[in-house]
């Protein structure tokens, strides 16, 4: 193999499919990045077997070829060269990266030992937009369960239908739930994604109203964005039948400004930190006002917010961290708490949104 390339694109690539590379594997070759040289273009190449992301650049090629470096090595060494035009080189089981004046070598894994990346032929597949995909991912993600015994739950829920796309993530605590409108779609079909693949496939996209196309082969999803290719195994497994989890009766509904209530919390949980109370908050709802009250060791803040209370007065704490994450993506001006009693879910949603977006939380008991 031999080519030249610029230093610039090069960093870029491998800053892209390193993502996949595993920081930890009993398998080195997974450790290695692929570089394949063709066509006039070097294609680079990451996996750990679940994630697999692939990036082209164009190159000059000279001589065709394959090598696998060390990833991370070899990606420390290239974004140090990003001004630079470079040469690739492989003479047996080096590669040779000469630069200016200058050159370096990489020993190298042996090619036939890295595995294979699926290539899914366009069989079915669905479309939407790219601002309404990472808003979808946005709002949900941050619910996946880390749990390693609830392997299910560690990835996002998709079901497609031609009325849209609606994604669900829960963790045992809370869940979110999001529903997006579609393009087109050929799938009829329920998939779980890796939380880590949703997520790197949501960073690459950019937020406009382009269209992503999502190919669904067996048990496998991938996602062409440009010069970038992110394919991923689904999680197998039945994921838990959220709908008999999510309320649809409330004796209470709280509406309260968004940005009051989130600055409010914010402050609880700095209250709150360090402590072993997992960052008690108590809500005293009434009629016209909701009290913030959070303590610890080293202070208490006790914050009123103005509200408009339906229904009964009602007192009910929760840990303060599960509501900072979801505020951040709920873009409204006002949001709806859907209440029953001290010890029964809340859903949290934007007013007059509930059917596209909600959030579920479990209260914890305090004295």
């Amino acid at each position: 193999m031999k080519l030249e390339c610029n230093g610039n694109d090069l960093a870029d690539a491998v800053a892209r499919v390193i993502k996949a590379v595993p920081a930890r594997s009993t398998n080195p070759i997974l450790e290695g990045i692929k570089l394949t040289a063709e066509d006039g273009t070097l294609t680079l190449t990451a996996t750990d077997y679940e994630l697999s992301i692939e990036h082209m650049i164009r190159a000059k090629i000279f001589e065709t070829g394959e090598a696998v470096v060390p990833g991370k090595l070899f990606g420390d060494f290239v974004k140090k060269l990003t001004s630079q035009t470079i040469l690739l080189s492989t003479s047996g089981d080096k590669l040779t990266i000469n630069y200016e004046r200058s050159e370096g070598k990489f020993s190298c894994y042996p090619t036939e030992q890295y595995p294979t990346v699926n290539k899914i032929e366009d069989t079915q597949h669905f479309e939407m937009k790219n601002s309404e995909f990472k808003d979808l991912v946005n709002k949900v993600a941050f619910s996946v369960c880390t749990d390693d015994s609830h392997p299910t739950l560690k990835g996002v829920l998709l079901e497609i239908s031609d009325d849209g796309v609606t994604s669900v993530a829960l963790d045992g605590y809370r869940l979110a739930k999001c529903v997006k409108p579609i393009i087109a779609t050929t799938a009829s079909t329920s998939i779980v994604v890796p939380v880590r693949a949703i997520m790197e496939i949501s960073r690459i996209v950019d937020d406009n109203d382009d269209a992503i196309k999502f190919n669904l082969h067996k048990n496998f999803l991938m996602v062409g964005v440009d010069a970038t290719t992110v394919t991923t195994r689904l999680i197998d497994g039945e994921f838990v039948n959220y709908r008999q989890i999510v309320p649809t009766h409330f004796d209470t509904k709280v509406y309260i400004p968004k940005s009051l209530f989130e600055d409010a919390i914010d402050r609880a949980v700095l209250m709150a930190r360090g402590e072993k109370n997992n960052y008690l908050v108590r809500f005293d709802i009434t009629e016209t006002n909701m009290t913030v009250r959070s303590r610890s060791d080293v202070g208490t803040v006790e914050e009123n917010l103005p509200v408009k209370t339906d229904g009964t007065d009602i007192t009910i704490s929760f840990n303060a961290r599960y509501f900072t994450e979801f505020l951040h993506y709920m873009n409204c001006e006002t949001i709806v708490l859907n209440l029953t009693n001290s010890t029964s879910a809340c859903i949290v949603s934007p007013v007059g949104g509930i059917d596209e977006y909600i959030y579920l939380v479990l209260p914890v008991r305090s004295n």
